[in-house]
């Protein structure tokens, strides 16, 4: 789905349509109303607090803006953007209304979060041109929205097309795409290189897809491990057999981010609390949205060396909200000897149940943190 929790907030307030408008905010507040009848809309520019962006409309992307950023940054990027508050329940019913939509035509649908799924067309005779402007037609008829969408052999290089003609684009990847509309984008373009691996990538003179495809495996596995090396070129080369899984029963959710830059733990400490309270979120999202709770709480911490360690916590309750996952969390992180700079955080929720006295657990006690509060 394009720019999805925005969207639907356009739906919302039309008169927004073509303005830069920011998703988040712990504090956002919903428009407000004057006396003749205008609603009255929070800038970004005069938030106050620790919030970051959920999602923005590819307007307020123009000025630099972005998801996961914090919304005081955001402000001295685009401060005259609108600030609307993320409303997830609303999400969700849209959510479900694009994939049924989406499911009547194209039944084997891997659901892969709010807005995003995997669909195998093998089977169904319509060719591919066709079946992706009648998936498109059937999500506008349904939610209103656009969609755009990625056709291709597998799910690595239909992930990679589905961003190639934002928004509302159809973008499809035959013979010779590969090489022709891959192989000169960025080698940040593919889901698993991250800014650290680009980096390293950069230093040896490799900055697109088709010059890493091009480079051996040993010079790679020179400045990788050999597993990783041989996975950039099977990546390059656009190879990628994972099936679309139709049915799974998930032990775990998790949410995980690498960041642009390694980050200290004293003098970065607001930043990395955003970015966590930002990912409990999401994963708050993703079990409402499965219609889930579970009881342990991981986190995940890598360092600048590429040490990498884990440390869980299990409740004697499920939890399922943001602020359950968020105490938990801390008290996972108080576990861990933060001695060097992070380049990778993550949140992982185990031991999944349906809600049944869900977010009891921690929610009624306060824990007071002082790791990245």
């Amino acid at each position: 789905m394009d720019a999805f929790y925005a969207s639907v907030e356009l739906l919302r307030y039309p008169e927004l349509r073509g303005l830069p408008v920011v998703i988040g905010g712990r504090s956002a507040t919903r428009p407000g109303v004057a006396p003749d009848g205008t609603r009255l809309y929070s800038r970004v520019g005069d938030y106050v607090g620790r919030g970051v962006i959920t999602t923005a409309t590819y307007e307020a992307r123009a000025l630099g803006v972005h998801s996961a950023m914090g919304l005081m940054k955001a402000a001295r990027l685009a401060p005259d953007a609108i600030l609307l508050p993320a409303d997830f329940t609303e999400y969700r019913l849209y959510s479900r209304r694009f994939k049924e939509a989406v499911a009547q035509i194209a039944p084997r649908m891997e659901d892969r979060g709010i807005d995003e799924i995997y669909l195998d067309l093998t089977d169904l005779e319509q060719d591919s041109l066709s079946l992706a402007r009648a998936l498109k037609a059937a999500v506008r008829e349904a939610t209103g929205l656009s969609c755009s969408i990625g056709v291709a052999p597998n799910k690595l290089l239909s992930k990679i097309a589905s961003d190639l003609d934002k928004p509302d684009g159809i973008t499809l990847i035959g013979e010779g795409d590969l090489q022709a509309r891959i192989w000169p984008l960025p080698v940040g373009r593919i889901n698993g290189i991250g800014p650290k691996a680009q980096a390293r990538l950069g230093e040896m003179g490799i900055h697109s897809i088709g010059e890493l495809a091009g480079t051996p495996l040993g010079v790679l596995a020179a400045q990788f491990s050999e597993r990783y090396a041989h996975w950039l070129l099977e990546v390059a080369h656009g190879r990628d057999e994972r099936p679309v899984v139709v049915e799974s029963t998930p032990k775990s959710v998790s949410r995980e981010t690498t960041f642009e830059r390694d980050l200290h733990v004293r003098r970065d400490r607001v930043v990395l609390g955003q970015i966590l309270d930002g990912l409990c979120e999401r994963l708050a999202d993703d079990l409402g949205r499965k219609t889930l709770a579970g009881r342990t709480i991981g986190v995940k911490v890598r360092f600048d060396d590429f040490r990498t360690v884990t440390r869980v916590l299990t409740l004697p309750q499920a939890v399922a909200d943001a602020r359950a996952i968020r105490q938990a969390a801390g008290l996972c992180l108080k576990r861990i000897p933060l001695e060097r700079r992070l380049r990778l955080l993550g949140v992982r929720v185990e031991a999944l149940v349906l809600p049944g006295g869900a977010d009891e657990a921690l929610a009624t006690d306060e824990v007071q943190l002082d790791l990245f509060s």
